[in-house]
């Protein structure tokens, strides 16, 4: 019975190795997406709020709107693989288009309005459904949404919000993809460099 010991506490200590790895594999993962993520937001941030505001600002209310919906972008599409950040990208950025320029359009003629921003909600999910989009209506009716209150408040410009908002998503978009790219370079040369788990 004694001698069967170390051989039967073999197979256990090689299991808790593994899931010892297993483990740190996990926490290093975690570690970096967090990590990538919260770079990636605030290079978004600092983009739009400091560096892309020398071109051209409304107001500083603006600005950080601009700061707050660029890292809603890159939140949205930074994900585990660059695959699934551009299948992200491509439809936030479908349901976006369409959603400005609904509300382009919409306020070139008429100020913002509850029932209005509640048409175009209406206009753009009739729209996503019939050219089979119909994944992307609750982006576009939260976008809509978004531009349209912040027409309200900004009323003095309110035609403008469209626009800076189609610019603040379109760097989030790049910004994100860009960061899933390199997390997955990064994390193919260290699976490249970490020893074979054993079998």
């Amino acid at each position: 019975m004694a001698s069967n010991r170390p051989g039967a506490t073999a197979p256990m200590e090689e299991r808790d190795r593994i899931e010892t790895r297993s483990q740190l594999e996990t926490c290093s993962h975690a570690l970096g997406q967090g990590a990538g993520l919260a770079a990636a937001s605030l290079i978004s941030y600092v983009l739009i709020t400091h560096i892309l505001t020398r071109v051209y600002s409304v107001s500083r209310e603006d600005d950080l709107v601009g700061g707050m919906w660029v890292v809603g972008a890159t939140i949205y599409v930074y994900r585990e693989s660059y695959e699934k950040s551009m299948r992200a990208a491509l439809s936030q950025f479908s349901a976006t288009v369409l959603s400005f320029a609904l509300c382009l359009v919409y306020l070139l003629i008429f100020p913002f309005h509850p029932i209005g921003m509640a048409a175009l909600i209406g206009i753009g999910t009739v729209v996503l459904i019939l050219v089979d989009r119909s994944e992307d209506v609750i982006t576009a009716g939260i976008t809509t949404t978004i531009v349209m209150v912040n027409a309200g408040i900004a009323t003095q410009h309110a035609w403008t919000q469209p626009i800076l908002r189609l610019v603040d998503t379109s760097v989030g978009l790049g910004v994100g993809i860009a960061a899933a790219w390199i997390g997955l370079k990064l994390g193919s040369q260290s699976h490249g460099r970490s020893p074979a788990v054993a079998r």
